[in-house]
């Protein structure tokens, strides 16, 4: 299978495009993003996010970074579980633009409307490769509400090049978590029937 690679921010056009399955790399700036930053942008008009959120990504990550005389680096910047920002991606995606969230497992039916709606993806970015993943990390351009959510739940603004994901639910409904729970489910279905 090819590697696509992607400039971010990224048009609609593209994003339509991808399908489940796809493998690509992500070149340009992405948003961490956790529980208090989503809240925030929820509730909040924050206009300081939205050149980098408009037609860009949102990094379900919370990093260990590392304060340097020029500046911060990313040590560890491994996905966490996207699950639990259902209530608030939709919202956040529409109201900023965004064309792809980054995590890891999956979202639910809410944000795989929204996907469809808007034309976004969600990128699953694999656990367990944090120090790797943040090899990616070229440059940190910027953090927002570090003093007041902490390190973990700040709003990190990053420079990647070749980040690794992988494209698990897409612009037309498709979603490759719904699948493999499907198709789980039939399989112990069947094996428990077999008994």
């Amino acid at each position: 299978m090819t590697i696509r690679n992607i400039r971010l921010p990224v048009s609609e056009e593209t994003i339509r495009e991808l399908r489940i399955g796809d493998e690509l790399k992500l070149t340009g700036t992405i948003v961490t993003a956790r529980d208090m930053a989503h809240k925030y942008l929820v509730e909040c008009d924050a206009e300081e996010m939205r050149p980098f959120l408009k037609d860009g990504m949102v990094y379900h990550c919370g990093p260990i970074v590392k304060k340097q005389a020029d500046g911060w680096s990313f040590v560890a910047a491994g996905p966490t579980t996207s699950k639990r920002e259902e209530p608030y991606e939709a919202k956040v995606m529409q109201k900023y633009g965004v064309r792809g969230v980054i995590g890891k497992g999956g979202m639910g039916k809410t944000t795989l409307e929204a996907c469809k709606r808007i034309g976004a993806v969600y990128l699953h970015a694999i656990g367990g490769l944090a120090v790797l993943l943040a090899q990616s990390v070229k440059r940190v351009s910027g953090v927002y509400k570090l003093d007041e959510f902490g390190a973990p739940e700040a709003m990190w603004i990053i420079e990647v090049e070749d980040f690794p994901v992988v494209v698990t639910m897409d612009s037309t409904g498709q979603s490759l978590h719904e699948t493999v729970l499907n198709n789980s489910t039939d399989m112990a279905r069947k094996l428990a029937e077999s008994l």
